[in-house]
């Protein structure tokens, strides 16, 4: 494994590991690390810095759903034209080109389950591409982004007594 991929593997674990900590890990002068992570920022192969947040523990839940969509590619365009379409759209959290029974796969943000069938329903659906929609309200986050959301408890076990 290259010094850039092994760079790459720790930032995406933790994005706020420092270029020092970085190069003492990889055994490399720290400006090295710091010429290799602006290299591949400037190349847009870093796009950005994220942290993953639990909202519902925050106390702000969101409803999200994960819409499987058909649509009739445009001659010349392909899936890239409506792909471009929906990009724009605030709700649209990630979208996906996909093998099997559909074509995209969306995943919607909306504040509450009236907002997200909004969505779906007066500017997905009738968009001319669009031949069909299937819509997966999400119930619960157990994993996002390589990263557990809740904290087991332990079950309380009741005394024996004999």
């Amino acid at each position: 494994m290259s010094k850039d991929d092994e760079i790459l593997r720790i930032l995406e674990d933790n994005a706020r590991v420092s270029d020092k900590d970085i190069a003492t890990m990889l055994d490399i002068p720290v400006e090295e690390v710091s010429r290799i992570i602006k290299s591949m920022e400037e190349q847009k192969i870093i796009r950005k810095y994220k942290t993953v947040i639990n909202w519902e523990k925050f106390g702000r839940e969101k409803v999200y759903a994960m819409i499987d969509v058909n649509i009739h590619p445009e001659r010349d365009r392909g899936y890239d034209s409506i792909a471009e379409r929906l990009m724009r759209f605030s709700e649209v959290r990630n979208l996906f080109l996909v093998s099997g029974m559909y074509d995209l796969f969306v995943l919607v943000e909306g504040n509450n389950m009236k907002e997200v069938a909004g969505f779906v329903a007066q500017k997905l659906a009738p968009l001319p591409q669009v031949t069909s929609t299937t819509t997966h309200f999400l119930l619960k986050k157990y994993k996002e982004d390589g990263d557990i959301l809740f904290d087991r408890e332990e079950a309380e076990r009741q005394p024996i007594s004999l």
